[in-house]
């Protein structure tokens, strides 16, 4: 079966994490801090808090934005589930606001429309890895004390209007999980331009310790002394892991353009064929492209999922929108609400892409589509 998505390890990568193991430290070391200084490049400099996942590092981030009980948390269906139910599980109300046509991340005015005076964070998705339209965003929540949150796990590497993502929001989460752009594993990141939001970011990853003294409220007990003065969770990302990022990152411009080569090959390929529409973009946005999302016509979505997959190729669906998971309907979200996010997952579709996917490889997925499309079986790829 040709996966969806797959990580790209060697033989650096190996060597690094065999390196760490021949190490005292195996988690906490200096490798965490070399990581997040690394990750920092790609942020604009914008300090990083590196996590053990994604869904560690909204949780994290929501933390450090302070959501609880009584809050608003606004976010776009089109995301996997933890944008969500990481804010839930904090005590949040989640609000879910449409997303726009051609990219499907958030729209700035649904969002706007969603925001009241109970309102703490508005989450943006990077859906496939196009950056959402963060300055409308910035616009849409003039006058509220709203923070702006980037779920990035689809866009590293990716920018705005020359901008880098990292840069445009209050808080952006990453992910490393295996088939992102790049992987610890499993692992994740919270970036913070505010001091003070990277410091809650990280102390609340840290199970919530304070071991600086002059923040401490008994500073001469001891040299042993450690400090809870909020609750946190252990979250941390360990350094064998860390030292497996910091050989992925210095590929990660090679990553990232060879998957936009692969995206160029499907855009040309699948141009002129019936039945599909290929992903949108716009022109201030350069997509790190996590995902390549067709969108299959005529109610034929399902036909040609079951077609694909019986000729060996991993077509995935994402996502089920959010509010439409039991847990979320259970709480009295209904579906269609969100009209432009429920049509468009009836139609997704997202094709092969990997920095290791050959063009030949690619092909097959073009001519499977293809075959599947004409309602002909299509040879097995192995």
């Amino acid at each position: 079966m040709l996966p969806y998505g797959r990580q790209t390890v060697t033989e650096e990568d190996i060597e690094a994490v065999a390196a760490v193991l021949r190490t005292d430290w195996l988690t906490t070391g200096p490798q965490v801090e070399g990581f997040e200084a690394d990750l920092a490049k790609w942020t604009g400099g914008v300090g990083c808090a590196s996590v053990s996942n994604g869904t560690a590092a909204l949780h994290v981030a929501y933390a450090a934005a302070g959501v609880g009980p009584g809050d608003e948390v606004i976010v776009p269906p089109m995301t996997f589930v933890a944008t969500a139910s990481s804010a839930a599980l904090l005590g949040a109300k989640i609000v879910f606001a449409d997303v726009e046509e051609e990219t499907f991340t958030l729209d700035p005015a649904a969002a706007a429309a969603a925001t009241t005076s109970r309102t703490k964070v508005v989450s943006a998705v990077d859906y496939a890895g196009h950056p959402a339209d963060y300055d409308a965003l910035r616009a849409a929540l003039r006058g509220s004390d709203a923070l702006l949150l980037a779920d990035a796990a689809h866009s590293i590497g990716a920018t705005y209007r020359g901008r880098p993502v990292g840069t445009l929001a209050d808080l952006t989460t990453f992910s490393f999980f295996p088939t992102k752009h790049l992987t610890t594993g499993e692992g994740g990141a919270v970036a913070a331009p505010d001091p003070g939001l990277l410091e809650r970011a990280r102390r609340f990853r840290n199970i919530g310790l304070v071991r600086d003294r002059a923040e401490q409220r008994w500073p001469d007990e001891g040299g042993w002394h450690q400090e809870v003065h909020e609750f946190g969770l252990n979250y941390r990302l360990p350094d064998v892991l860390c030292a497996l990022g910091r050989a992925q990152l210095r590929r990660l411009d090679a990553f990232l353009a060879r998957r936009a080569e692969l995206v160029a090959r499907y855009d040309e390929a699948l141009a002129g064929l019936d039945g599909v529409l290929t992903p949108g973009r716009r022109s201030w946005a350069e997509p790190a492209w996590h995902l390549y999302p067709i969108r299959v016509l005529d109610g034929r979505r399902r036909e040609v999922y079951d077609a694909m997959r019986a000729a060996g190729i991993g077509v995935q669906v994402n996502y089920i929108p959010v509010h439409w998971h039991p847990a979320f309907a259970d709480l009295g979200y209904r579906r269609g609400s969100c009209p432009v996010a429920e049509s468009f997952y009836t139609q997704q579709l997202s094709l092969p892409l990997y920095p290791t996917l050959s063009d030949a490889d690619q092909d097959r997925v073009i001519d499977a589509l293809g075959a599947a499309l004409r309602g002909r079986p299509a040879s097995a790829v192995a």
